[in-house]
């Protein structure tokens, strides 16, 4: 089965506040948002959004089996595994096992996701 598919709408709008789910653990700190997903694969996109002043430093770093991409669309997020702030615009394609995070940020951003859990490195 393909990616699920919508229409036009708007994810940041205030219309859509109430489709945000807050993170397991990081209630009130990170909140995401499920674009797209494939039932059959486990491949989805979606919007992880950090608000000012969120640190899952608590929580350390992390790393997936799996490859995923991500573009910062908003604010800026200091990622601890490289000691940079990414800022709008900053895209990386991560490999199969690259080490992440923790992160925090000061003014808050929003970082879209596109994973592939079933793309699983050698």
């Amino acid at each position: 089965m393909p990616k699920s598919t919508t229409t036009y709408w708007n994810a940041l709008s205030p219309a859509s506040r109430s489709r945000w789910n807050w993170v397991k653990g990081l209630d009130g700190m990170v909140e995401e948002l499920t674009l797209s997903v494939d039932s059959a694969t486990g491949e989805y996109t979606r919007l992880t959004r950090f608000l000012p002043g969120a640190d899952t430093t608590a929580f350390g770093g992390k790393s997936h089996a799996y490859p995923e991409e991500v573009f910062i669309v908003s604010g800026r997020l200091h990622d601890a595994a490289f000691d940079l702030w990414l800022e709008a615009g900053h895209y990386a394609s991560r490999p199969p096992g690259e080490a992440h995070g923790p992160f925090r940020s000061d003014v808050g951003c929003v970082v879209l996701e596109v994973s592939f859990p079933n793309r699983l490195g050698g």
